[in-house]
């Protein structure tokens, strides 16, 4: 859509999976409806590419998690996207590359003994850091630490106990073949969107809302505001009269860093497995876990989060792919320097529209979420993973949000028809 409505019934702000979940719900509910997107494209921090012939790469969101409850498995199979039900290699490797099959389930049954201990102290009304949770001097706690970054986006101390016994996770995690992103896309690709038109302020001080955006002022009867946390906490998107209680929910839910990096394998018929996993035996958090051959493609993807992440965006293009060659050379030999070829990295701090990869809740803010979500003078309404009590820092979690919150504009809409 080239050219901005003057007037519409519902603004949304946002066609990442959350805008594009609530345009999709509304598409039949007799309101005109635009969704007002800064970037060139729809997705959010959803997005495939093609970095190589016969290699596909989520530079974002990946993993259709829950995959039995997600509302994004009915979707691909609805648009004939095909669905990977190979069990994911997180837990298993498929040779030792320092990292021995002993040492693996010392590590995995201390990690599920931490587990427990979230659960267990969630249950008490005052909420802690997850570090509280960590058992003192044992040997596996910056790799505890590290698993954090990667779910995160952050380290344990600056993640809430009670936020993570709240995430529901049913342990089915499926792929797409033709990537998440690209799913996505094609869910927006009826939707209703004006593309590179970014929003600087929502004027909501009289009856009708006043949308400024970078292609000009539009207004609307409602407004659902989708966009990433960091964006609402930092005020890049302004709010007349202000909204403290958003604005401060929102900083209680930062975005944490996570990021990918894809390298080619210089071989096709190279004999490491396919959907195998390499991550070493080490001691520290700085460092990086592997998927080897991802849907059997010439490649490794590479996984960085937290912390790290953030240090190795600061060190420009390119950072990434050298950590991680240096890594995966230091668990497989020297000789693999040269199989590896850099192709692409995502750097998801550094987007001025994402600012991070998703939410995690502070200690003591995991209510947060739910302040986020309230909507405003039933005319306001807020979506987006963060806002998602169970699904948070899920594709499936954001757009089901949305739908939320698009069922929240229609009650008000006949609400006020009815008062009228």
């Amino acid at each position: 859509m080239r050219n901005l409505p003057s007037t519409v019934d519902v603004a949304i702000i946002g066609a990442g999976a959350a805008g594009l979940g609530a345009a999709d719900a509304l598409k039949d509910s007799g309101l005109s409806v635009i969704v007002l997107e800064a970037r060139d494209r729809v997705g959010g921090r959803a997005r495939t590419i093609v970095p190589a012939p016969g290699i596909v790469f989520d530079l974002g969101c990946g993993w259709l998690h829950s995959a039995d409850q997600n509302s994004f498995t009915a979707i691909a199979d609805r648009l004939g996207f095909e669905i990977d039900r190979t069990r994911p290699p997180w837990r298993d490797q498929s040779f030792d590359a320092g990292f021995p099959a002993t040492e693996r389930q010392d590590f995995f049954a201390t990690l599920d003994a931490f587990h427990e201990r979230i659960e267990k102290a969630a249950e008490n009304d005052a909420d802690t850091a997850a570090s509280r949770c960590l058992e003192q001097g044992n040997r596996w706690n910056p790799m505890i630490d590290a698993i954090s970054g990667y779910v995160n986006g952050c380290e344990l101390d600056s993640v809430s106990v009670h936020d993570t016994a709240a995430y529901e996770d049913t342990g089915i995690n499926w792929r797409v073949w033709r990537g998440y992103g690209a799913l996505i896309e094609a869910y927006g690709r009826p939707c209703p969107v004006a593309l590179n038109t970014r929003v600087w302020r929502v004027d909501h001080s009289r009856r009708s809302l006043r949308i400024e955006t970078s292609k000009g002022t539009l207004s609307a009867a409602q407004v659902i505001v989708t966009v990433p946390t960091n964006l609402i906490a930092n005020e890049t998107i302004r709010f007349h009269p202000e909204l403290p209680e958003k604005v401060s929910a929102a900083a209680g839910l930062p975005l944490g860093v996570d990021d990918k990096v894809m390298l080619a394998l210089d071989d096709p018929d190279n004999a490491l497995p396919k959907d195998g996993n390499l991550r070493g035996a080490t001691m520290r958090t700085r460092m990086g876990a592997f998927h080897l051959r991802p849907f059997g493609q010439p490649c490794i993807e590479g996984f960085f989060g937290g912390s790290f992440a953030r240090e190795l965006e600061d060190a420009g293009d390119g950072a990434f792919a050298a950590q991680a060659i240096d890594e995966i050379v230091a668990l497989l030999g020297s000789d693999f320097r040269r199989e590896l070829k850099p192709l692409a990295e995502s750097r998801w701090a550094r987007d001025p529209f994402a600012q991070g990869a998703y939410s995690h809740a502070l200690p003591g803010h995991a209510g947060d979420r739910a302040v986020l979500a309230a909507p405003v003078d039933s005319r306001l309404f807020f979506a987006g993973e963060a806002t998602s009590p169970n699904f948070f820092s899920t594709a499936h979690g954001a757009r089901d949000s949305g739908e939320r919150a698009a069922r929240e504009v229609m009650a008000a809409s006949v609400d006020r028809s009815t008062r009228a």
